[in-house]
């Protein structure tokens, strides 16, 4: 979250909507980036008309399918990148992942009174078919980045400077481009933001574009109307 406040800045400035992907991270400042501290920060971002979905909980990554049981649901290696089981590998099953994405989509909606869209990013981009089908069956799409839309922001400062990526981005991106950024890269030691967003934004809307959050994304907007019409399954009794 270290990049969040000038990001938000840049984005209001320019009358930009995003969706913003959130996973409860550890922060340099307060108790995790779904914790109390920043509330506040997503509840403005709600307010602005921003949109929401899960990057799951503990930014929980896939590192491979498990070897199917008979009878059973499909079971996956995962490994969290915060909460309880961080850095640990351990065995979910499809319940049990599909219980974490919806976890973070919960804590969204505690904070800003909006519920989240029926979309969810796995960390890392890393998913399998047998992950993207479960996700699925209960409820969640996932969502990748365009190849240009790939933004450069998590790469070393050294050997990918901003201007690079700036130049790369405002010659490379295309109509329906879904584009990647992050709040803030600890690695990073030139951050990204918002040097480059900004310039981003206003290289991008003179090229003619303009922005929309994945509501209005051609390849998720059906599957999102389709979701909110959905009747929820009646719990077994």
């Amino acid at each position: 979250m270290a990049d969040a406040p000038l990001i938000a800045e840049v984005l209001n400035k320019h009358q930009v909507k995003a969706t913003f992907f959130a996973a409860n991270e550890p922060t340099r400042i307060g108790d995790g980036s779904l914790g109390a501290h920043w509330a506040a920060w997503w509840k403005a971002r709600a307010a602005e008309g921003h949109a929401f979905a899960s990057h799951t909980y503990d930014h929980a990554y896939w590192r491979g399918d498990a070897p199917a049981e008979p009878g059973l649901p499909p079971r996956f290696k995962i490994r969290a990148s915060a909460g309880p089981a961080e850095g640990r590998e351990v065995i979910w099953t499809a319940p049990q992942y599909c219980e974490e994405i919806a976890k973070a989509g919960t804590r969204l909606q505690e904070i800003t009174g909006q519920k989240p869209l029926p979309l969810f990013r796995a960390p890392g981009g890393k998913t399998s078919p047998r992950l993207l089908a479960a996700a699925k069956a209960c409820g969640y799409d996932h969502v990748g980045w365009s190849p240009a839309g790939f933004l450069g922001d998590e790469l070393p400062s050294d050997r990918y400077p901003n201007d690079l990526l700036l130049k790369k981005a405002l010659k490379d991106i295309r109509s329906g481009d879904i584009l990647l950024a992050h709040l803030g890269i600890w690695s990073r030691q030139n951050p990204w933001a918002p040097a480059v967003l900004a310039p981003l934004i206003v290289g991008l809307k003179a090229r003619g574009f303009c922005f929309e959050t994945l509501r209005e994304h051609p390849r998720y907007k059906a599957w999102i109307d389709a979701q909110a019409r959905a009747i929820p399954a009646k719990p077994a009794k």
